[in-house]
């Protein structure tokens, strides 16, 4: 019997043994392929046909394309409109079809808006797990902003969009002229202490792997985060979690919570730092909407209004993805930014 009970005992700390070494292997890196191309006001891109459950998502008239930012990475990208630079930049664990429904509520005639897909998610370029690195999102970023040649652009920036977006356009002097910021933030870490209890959770190898990837899924726990659960459908969160699944590299959202720096020795400290130092030399119209029942950055408003302090900000009783259920919103802030832009450069001539 003793001899049974450890063979079994042997069997099982083998199986977890490979169970943990299967979790937590890096991925591959996996890069879409288009087909033709597709003229945009930046020049031609390689077009990305959407499949029909993505492209069922949009209304008529979108460009879906990819843009590839250095060899083998490439960068999806969504633009509907014609007119000013609208550049919308979504986080963790999204796409760029995040911002469809402010898309909508704005004027296609009015403005040109870019719905960019951060490198891992959605239809971009899969990364191995370690390629998830602050500094390497940056650059991604920045050369996506530098290809598509933008003059000036209105910001909108949300969750990892928001670091991501502004230090990518901190690479990009004289872009920015106006900014839309919701539940995100741009400072550096002076002290130890982890963002949630969520990212506390996940950051332990293994631990990690298990909860978001094996055991459960990260967009089957997006509900959650929200003001009203019921903005989070399952046809949306297919939206964001299949094309990981089908490509066959998941790794993206659980190494970007990784990614979110834990203190000022963290890798992402040193580019949180110099983002924040630029966010500081911004002048420039702007407005905060804020999803105040969102449990990762609801009670982290005030940190906002600090780096803008003269801008409107509007409370709403959203969640983290505010885009899914405040969009009417944002949309109305990009708006305001827009017109504000309009009358200086009135007031200029």
């Amino acid at each position: 019997m003793k001899t049974i009970i450890l063979g079994v005992s042997a069997l099982l700390a083998t199986g977890a043994a490979v169970l943990a070494f299967t979790a937590t292997r890096d991925g591959s890196q996996i890069t879409p392929e288009g087909a033709g191309k597709v003229a945009t006001a930046s020049g031609e891109f390689e077009a990305f046909p959407l499949p029909d459950y993505a492209a069922a998502m949009l209304e008529p008239g979108y460009k879906s394309y990819l843009v590839e930012v250095e060899p083998g990475i490439k960068m999806h990208v969504l633009e509907t409109g014609t007119g000013y630079p609208v550049y919308m930049q979504h986080g963790n664990p999204t796409s760029g079809f995040l911002y469809r429904k402010v898309a909508a509520a704005l004027p296609k005639d009015r403005f040109r808006i870019i719905m960019p897909t951060l490198v891992g998610l959605g239809f971009s370029t899969k990364v191995p797990a370690n390629a998830h690195r602050l500094e390497n999102h940056l650059r991604w970023t920045a050369s996506l902003i530098a290809t598509l040649d933008l003059k000036q652009a209105i910001y909108v920036g949300q969750d990892w969009g928001g670091p991501v977006g502004m230090g990518a356009l901190a690479r990009n002097p004289g872009v920015i002229s106006g900014a839309v910021v919701m539940n995100t933030g741009f400072n550096a870490p002076t002290e130890k202490g982890d963002i949630s209890r969520a990212h506390a959770a996940v950051k332990t190898p293994v631990v990690g792997e298990f909860i978001l990837e094996t055991f459960g899924s990260i967009f089957d726990r997006l509900p959650e985060a929200q003001g009203d659960p019921a903005s989070m459908p399952r046809d949306v969160l297919d939206l964001y979690g299949r094309p990981l699944r089908e490509a066959g590299n998941i790794k993206a959202p659980l190494a970007m919570m990784r990614m979110v720096a834990d203190g000022p020795d963290h890798p992402s400290a040193v580019p949180m730092r110099e983002i924040q130092a630029y966010v500081a030399t911004l002048d420039i119209p702007a407005r905060i909407v804020w999803g105040m029942a969102d449990p990762i950055l609801g009670n982290k408003l005030d940190l906002m209004k600090a780096h803008f302090p003269q801008a409107p900000v509007t409370e709403t009783s959203a969640g983290h993805f505010l885009q899914e259920e405040v969009p009417t919103e944002i949309a109305a802030a990009v708006i305001e930014v827009a017109d504000e832009l309009e009358r200086g450069a009135g007031k200029g001539d």
